[in-house]
């Protein structure tokens, strides 16, 4: 396995130019052709999981918690647009969880659009806060719940959410132990996990249950699981090496950049040249923003191809 040995000094002074792409020493950094066209919106292999979503995903939690977001908190008609206007334009996977309270949005959104078509996402909450209630029931008590409220039969994704303690393994191991005898009774396609610090992400890594890694990658280390993004990115490169999924988020530092279209190209560019990143995730909040992203990833998709 390969290292990510390049010069910090010179990283950085790569992304001033919009080329870190090319900078990486190992042949596993820097797209050579990955992707089998320049089109945003087409199907991935999400790892070896036998899930094909589209390469840019719909993500629902801006500013989420306690069960509410941007989508939730605005006038329900918009957030029912903005979803659908995703699908319209070709965009197949969508990304929920339990403490953003969107799958009341999607089911309402997506009612009469073909099942097989989609890959819907979400995530269980097991630690304090997060949710309104204290008690934390079991996985397949709560996996029921998101079904109803997502009028699905079975969900794609089922993920246990922002873990940050590097013995998660150990304390979730009930819940990923029910989380698999969902997978195998076909209620769930595959399992995960969300993290929110290295150590946590490098359990994830040598822990074979984890079917999905949520990683949040972007070339500035901002909203990330350590600053210096080669650090994520060795460990990113480590679970895809395995035949993991890999679902990139937070690539515009949870909205930090969102008025800085310089530094959101060059955040595409960097994260879609990883060649162990599967597809990322964007939360939208327009339908113009959307738009505007599908044009900026066909963009990047040439100068990477």
């Amino acid at each position: 396995m390969g290292t990510f040995d390049l010069n910090r000094r010179k990283f950085l002074g790569a992304l001033t130019l919009g080329t870190a792409h090319l900078m990486f020493h190992n042949p596993l950094y820097g797209n050579t052709g990955r992707f089998s066209s320049v089109d945003p919106l087409q199907r991935v292999a999400l790892g070896l999981t036998g899930i094909k979503p589209t390469l840019l995903g719909m993500g629902t939690g801006i500013s989420g918690g306690s069960r509410n977001s941007f989508l939730t908190r605005q006038e329900r008609a918009k957030s029912v647009a903005t979803i659908r206007h995703a699908y319209d334009r070709g965009i197949r996977m969508f990304d929920n969880a339990d403490t953003y309270g969107t799958h009341g949005l999607i089911a309402e959104a997506l009612k009469g659009m073909e099942r097989e078509e989609l890959v819907l996402t979400s995530k269980i909450w097991t630690r304090e806060g997060g949710i309104p209630e204290k008690e934390r029931p079991d996985a397949n008590i709560v996996v029921d719940r998101f079904r109803k409220e997502l009028n699905t039969d079975y969900i794609d994704v089922v993920q246990i959410h922002c873990m940050v303690e590097p013995d998660w393994t150990d304390h979730e191991r009930r819940q990923m132990d029910i989380l698999e005898e969902l997978k195998v009774k076909g209620i769930i396609r595959a399992h995960g996990v969300s993290v929110h610090t290295l150590e946590a992400m490098k359990s994830g890594v040598a822990d074979p249950w984890v079917d999905v890694l949520h990683a949040r990658i972007n070339p500035f280390g901002i909203a990330m699981d350590r600053p210096d993004p080669a650090e994520v990115v060795e460990v990113i490169h480590q679970m895809h090496a395995s035949g993991r999924g890999v679902i990139g988020m937070k690539l515009v530092g949870n909205g930090d950049l969102r008025n800085e279209s310089e530094k959101i190209d060059q955040s595409l560019k960097f994260v879609l040249g990883l060649n162990s990143v599967d597809m990322v995730i964007v939360g939208f909040e327009s339908e113009a923003q959307i738009d505007n992203y599908l044009d900026r990833m066909g963009v990047t998709l040439k100068e990477l191809a």
